[in-house]
């Protein structure tokens, strides 16, 4: 198959238990709970994402036509030392991201990490799941490496994740014109309940891409 990426970069992660770790960051085009298209966020069953995944028109995307073809271009962002690490992210990136590409991906020395929203099912040769669930959603990847929850959602309780199969717990303020006020909320819930880590946006503080 071919892949839809809008964009390719190398970077470190802004955000999560991974949170300053330098990282690959291939960002796949299209998502299934949003079109992208702000005159179509009222309707969307996400209304609240920050990102722009529509097209391929971001520095280093396009369309490519083999797993190979993009592992290589993945391949050659990548300095001359350090544990090769790459964050597959969206839009939901496992509306494309598959075996052929994660072996493709592991050839090249890579550790495999996605983003996604929980509503498919992970291939199982990734190394790192991090999962984000949406209010009002089916969770169907509901065992990951993380969890990390935008907060607050209407709809959507911390405390009905707590049994999950994951290995931490990451709750992220909700960034809107409310942001201060859902920092404040994130951080006295995380210091009421332990179970769960503060993740901040650090790449937008810091400047990152």
């Amino acid at each position: 198959m071919s892949y839809r990426v809008k964009e390719l970069y190398l970077t470190r992660q802004g955000e999560g238990v991974h949170t300053g770790r330098l990282a690959v960051f291939c960002r796949f085009s299209g998502c299934n709970l949003w079109s992208g298209r702000e005159q179509d966020r009222a309707d969307a069953q996400c209304r609240f994402c920050d990102t722009d995944f529509r097209g391929v028109d971001g520095p280093g995307g396009g369309v490519y036509e083999q797993a190979d073809d993009l592992a290589a271009a993945v391949g050659d962002l990548w300095p001359s030392s350090g544990d090769r690490f790459i964050v597959c992210t969206g839009g939901e990136p496992l509306l494309q991201l598959d075996d052929q590409l994660i072996t493709a991906l592991h050839e090249r020395g890579f550790q495999v990490a996605v983003e996604t929203n929980g509503t498919i099912k992970a291939p199982d040769k990734l190394d790192w799941i991090c999962v984000s669930p949406k209010a009002h959603n089916p969770l169907i990847q509901n065992w990951g490496d993380e969890l990390k929850l935008v907060y607050p959602q209407a709809g959507l309780d911390p405390g009905d994740f707590c049994g999950l199969g994951f290995k931490f717990f990451s709750l992220q303020p909700l960034d809107d014109h409310r942001v201060g006020d859902h920092i404040r909320q994130t951080v006295d819930y995380c210091r009421r309940h332990p179970l769960w880590r503060l993740s901040l946006q650090t790449h937008k503080y810091c400047g990152w891409r």
